[in-house]
């Protein structure tokens, strides 16, 4: 059995999201013994539990994952890369987040460094796989991201009053006040609408999007952060899933979404074109443009043959990304 080591942002007893490591990392256990840091909410703490936790383990570890974003993140996957390079460790980052690229041109020496030294890249999108081949990195696989499909009952859903959900971290980058104009956008149209926001405060988007709700008198509950089974029984008063972000990958949420029926309403950013077939299993609109969004839902509404054949090629799609079928390509690739 191969010894395992993972780094990355643990932080969902902090009030965030579940993040890779603490889903993969669960999974990992089947076949390889995995240690994993850190959930210390104190970024430097966080960093140097990291370093810790890998010099401690470095005689025994056969590999090191690396989760890897585009944000202050980017720095400890750097300096852990480093470090794995110097106590001549194999290291794996996981590619995360739709804007990576900007780190490719913004800091080439580093990502040259941190990318070019690595046994293998892991992306869970064909999108940043591809990104990655134009920049000239060859050394890269893709394994999507995981559910346990079992855990999410497909279904397909009537609509005659829109009940939004919208699941993500009330941050800039998913755009989460777009959702509040929608709501204003489908009432000015005569439509009974009303909106259900899930995820933690990340930043003053929260509170932007609040005061819009209630300056405006709309109806919007926000909820907070939930666990993922408080979330997905919330889901089944919703009967279309919103998904506004300016930067993505492979949102775990859209493809939850998708597994349990919701169709789906996607910006057309980053990766998801590469998860969304539009009109096939999703709808795609311009980032950050109420009106296209709007019809898009309301066409949902309108062609019930429409939506009846997105969300049945919906659930198709995601069921490739079921553990036990993704389960192969790690134990492949940490053999």
């Amino acid at each position: 059995m191969k010894n395992v080591l993972y780094v990355g942002n643990a932080l969902s007893q902090r009030g965030k999201n579940l993040t890779s490591i603490e889903i993969l990392s669960t999974h990992l256990k089947q076949f390889c013994r995995v240690t994993t840091a850190s959930s210390k909410q104190n970024k430097i703490l966080r960093l140097l539990d990291m370093l810790l936790m890998v010099i401690k383990n470095s005689k025994q570890a056969d590999f090191l994952l690396i989760d890897t974003y585009s944000t202050t993140n980017f720095y400890y996957a750097f300096i852990i890369s480093q470090l794995s390079r110097l106590l001549k460790i194999k290291y794996i980052p996981i590619l995360h987040g739709g804007n990576l690229e900007r780190r490719l041109l913004k800091n080439p020496i580093m990502s040259k460094m941190l990318f070019e030294n690595a046994y293998r890249l892991v992306s869970p999108s064909y999108f940043l796989k591809n990104n990655f081949i134009d920049y000239g990195y060859n050394n890269i696989q893709y394994i999507p991201n995981i559910i346990e499909i079992n855990n999410y009952d497909f279904v397909n859903r009537p609509i005659s009053d829109i009940n939004l959900l919208w699941v993500r971290s009330f941050n800039k980058i998913y755009n989460p006040t777009l959702a509040i104009h929608v709501v204003k956008e489908l009432i000015n149209r005569n439509e009974k609408v009303k909106l259900t926001m899930v995820g933690p405060k990340s930043d003053e988007s929260f509170s932007e999007a609040q005061t819009m709700a209630m300056t405006q008198q709309l109806d919007v509950n926000f909820t907070g952060k939930l666990s993922k089974k408080e979330w997905i029984d919330l889901s089944k008063e919703s009967n279309v899933f919103i998904n506004t972000t300016n930067f993505d990958n492979a949102p775990v949420s859209v493809i939850e979404a998708m597994a349990l029926g919701l169709p789906v309403v996607s910006t057309n950013v980053g990766g998801l074109p590469f998860l969304i077939s539009h009109n096939e299993d999703g709808l795609l609109v311009p980032p950050d443009d109420v009106n296209a969004m709007t019809n898009a839902i309301l066409s949902l509404k309108d062609d019930s043959n429409l939506k009846h054949k997105i969300v049945l090629n919906a659930r198709n799609k995601v069921e490739q990304f079921d553990w036990n079928n993704v389960k192969a390509k790690w134990k492949a690739l940490l053999s």
